[in-house]
């Protein structure tokens, strides 16, 4: 059906649109088409459409188990000009007289695939790298070849660390080494002196602007990195007495990840202005004003100051940035500086989506009945089935409530062995039935009680999902992240189900039971009832989590051994029939993979269960053909995906 038709049940994929709020949170890279699938955009309106369910069948095809990451990389290079343009438009708007230079820093996403598509898409942009670490810097030298490719240092510092960055400087790099506390300045003037280069120096400033949102800690008086100003003065004395105060390159801040409000952004940008004049006046020409990270992501579509929204789009952010600097370097008197932002998860979120396979479901209430009630049944289970005749004359709160009472009262006979165990699953079978049947009666109507809408809550659905949390969504566990997560199909159907969504881990946090939603969070999300197949198992049902790109591909653990997915990349090309390919295939963790990052050998493993399988052949346990058998599928099980497999 198309977009304004509507079905039997006279649902739209407007609706549905209005449903799962993709309209907002996709920022025009994802949409819903008339066969009711999602598609992703990766160019938005100008180039082609990519439907998320090929992609499933063309994964299946080449044999690829779920879950599985997709990555657009068209869309991490339009995030790259994206953000770019927004900056030069500022730039022109306000006859700012400084230039912006982005850096991408690392640790929101280090795979080398997604660094390697910010960089070339940058390249014209003189885009650069931010990094925190050895490890990181290690890569960001041999990666980022380019003369004058600039990499912003942050992060504590070692001897190996600040050698390191002096090699890039001999490289002919612009390597900056930020200062975070006053120790590592002396130790890069000796270093650098050692090397026979002049070090480019950044000093990152606590600022008195607290961060907002789950990570506000970051800044203010109290953060973990920069100095405090009477530590700057020391710092700009030590620079003085070295000579060295030509070499004093950059001012930097950062307030927090994931900055919900823009008035946030607002008071720290002009602090830092405020900084780096008053330094300017006292005789340090430093070039760049490097305004951290923070850009966020709104991941909830609500477009407000909640921690998983912004009030802000990406061209008042950059027009507030450009503004408050220019404004105060001309209250100053000073020239305008170059600007630098580490935003990385503004450029990264919106390429990735994780689709999940649902295998089951376990529900409150099945949709058919598997009791026969007859003439003898026990008084407890007579009187609910008379709540649930006369539910339609009753008051539906006070039904609830002596029904609640009934399913009480069976806990305790049961406990004291007064009960049956068929008398208890009537009982809580009813009890349900009576919830859903009362829920149903609130539906569309004005005032719902805080109980009642609490039994929705618990008549929901629990969804079986292939995957882990911890290793796929550690955000969401640790921190309450919310991320956007909708089926990938079936969108021209009305969902009928709320549900939760469990993974596949023995750990009961390992679950999903919060979800976006404009006004509130939801506890619930609504998906389509399981079809089932001849045999009774249900058919292939497909969720996507999306807006994956930050952090999450990262932090996983390995919680259960459940190791990395398997992910594919698409690329648009005009000269492919559907107008984009499939260009790599990653396969995930193996069992042999996870068990020997915990110090297991697979060699001898199977040397061990080599000895155990010729014992029991020896003693007539089992028979020569069928241990080696055995034998022959435990080895080659090692090999295969550690998470399940439903389509051998």
């Amino acid at each position: 059906m198309s977009e304004n038709q509507t079905g039997q049940d006279g649902w739209s994929l407007e609706e549905a649109r209005q449903l799962f709020h993709i309209h907002r949170w996709g920022a025009n890279y994802f949409d819903i088409n008339e066969a009711g699938h999602v598609v992703a955009k990766p160019l938005q309106d100008n180039g082609a459409v990519v439907d998320l369910t090929d992609i499933i069948e063309e994964a299946r095809g080449r044999g690829l188990k779920f879950p599985l990451l997709v990555r657009f990389q068209d869309i991490l290079r339009h995030r790259v000009e994206a953000l770019n343009a927004a900056f030069r438009a500022s730039i022109a708007e306000y006859n700012y007289q400084g230039s912006y230079r982005g850096v991408f820093p690392i640790k929101v996403n280090q795979l080398r695939e997604v660094v390697e598509e910010i960089l070339d898409a940058g390249r014209p942009f003189q885009f650069g790298l931010e990094v925190g670490s050895k490890p990181e810097l290690f890569a960001g030298l041999a990666i980022q070849n380019q003369p004058g490719s600039l990499i912003i240092c942050n992060g504590y510092k070692d001897a190996a660390f600040i050698r390191m960055a002096m090699l890039g400087i001999k490289l002919g790099k612009t390597v900056i080494t930020v200062v975070e506390k006053i120790e590592e300045l002396r130790q890069i003037i000796q270093i650098s002196r050692q090397f026979g280069v002049e070090p480019l120096i950044g000093i990152r400033v606590r600022l008195s602007a607290k961060g907002a949102g789950k990570w506000a800690d970051s800044a203010g008086e109290n953060a973990k990195f920069g100095l405090s100003t009477t530590e700057l003065m020391e710092a700009v004395q030590i620079l003085k007495n070295e000579q060295l105060a030509h070499c004093f390159k950059l001012i930097h801040f950062h307030i927090g990840s994931q900055v919900p409000d823009i008035l946030t952004v607002k008071k720290a940008v002009q602090e830092a202005a405020r900084f780096y004049a008053k330094l300017h006046k006292m005789g340090f020409n430093i070039q760049y004003l490097d305004v951290g990270g923070g850009l966020g992501v709104d991941y909830d579509g609500s477009r407000s100051a909640y921690d998983s929204s912004t009030n802000y789009t990406l061209q008042e952010y950059t027009n507030d940035v450009v503004y408050y600097i220019a404004d105060v370097c001309h209250n100053e008197g000073v020239p305008h500086p170059d600007i630098i932002s580490e935003s990385g998860r503004a450029l990264v979120a919106h390429h990735s989506v994780l689709i999940l396979e649902v295998f089951g479901a376990i529900a409150k209430v099945t949709p058919q009945a598997i009791f026969k009630f007859g003439d003898h049944e026990h008084p407890l289970v007579n009187e609910l089935l008379d709540i649930r005749k006369n539910l339609h004359k009753l008051n539906k709160l006070e039904a609830f409530h002596d029904a609640l009472e009934r399913k009480e009262d069976a806990h305790q006979m049961f406990m004291l062995g007064l009960l049956e165990l068929v008398d208890k699953a009537k009982i809580e079978s009813l009890f349900w039935e009576i919830g859903q049947a009362v829920v149903q009666c609130y539906k569309g109507g004005g005032y719902v009680p805080e109980e009642i809408r609490k039994l929705e809550d618990s008549l929901g659905d629990q969804y079986l999902c292939n995957f882990s949390v911890f290793q796929s969504l550690l955000d969401h566990w640790a921190l309450g992240q919310l991320f956007p997560i909708m089926p990938l199909n079936r969108l021209n159907e009305r969902p009928t189900r709320e549900a939760t969504l469990v993974d596949i881990t023995c750990d009961s946090d390992g679950q999903i039971n919060k979800f976006i939603d404009l006004n509130d969070v939801r506890d619930t999300l609504p998906l389509h009832q399981l079809n089932t197949n001849g045999n009774g198992t249900p058919e292939p049902y497909y969720l996507g989590i999306f807006l994956m790109g930050a952090y999450q591909d990262i932090m996983g653990d390995l919680h259960n051994l459940f190791g990395r997915v398997n992910e594919v990349h698409v690329f648009l090309d005009p000269d492919e029939p559907a107008g984009y390919y499939v260009e790599e295939i990653i396969e995930g963790t193996t069992i042999g993979q996870a068990l020997m990052s915990v110090q297991y050998d697979e060699n001898e493993l199977k040397r061990q269960m080599k000895a155990q399988i010729d014992e029991a052949i020896r003693s007539d346990r089992m028979k020569p053909s069928e241990g080696m058998r055995l034998l022959d599928d435990y080895e080659r099980g090692l090999k295969e995906y550690t998470y399940l497999s439903f389509h051998p």
